[in-house]
């Protein structure tokens, strides 16, 4: 056994994060792909994003858009 196939066999590394579900399916998250399961789950998620089903709210206050007050 060579001295690098010796450390990884005794090494103990921890993870850097906790594994979470997946938001898509719910399977537990690898460290490739944080906070997805897979490949294909991030990319799911992205065409999401892409297409719009989801979105980040915003208020319709038109005064606070001009940056302008009008007392």
């Amino acid at each position: 056994m060579t001295k690098a196939e010796e450390i990884k066999v005794g090494s103990k590394v921890e993870p850097l994060r906790k594994t979470r579900p997946c938001p898509e399916c719910g399977r537990p998250s690898l460290r490739e792909h944080y906070p997805f399961c897979s490949d294909r789950c991030r990319s799911v998620d992205l065409s999401r994003w892409l297409n719009g089903s989801y979105a980040i709210p915003v208020t319709e206050d038109e005064t606070k858009a001009d940056g302008s007050d009008q007392d």
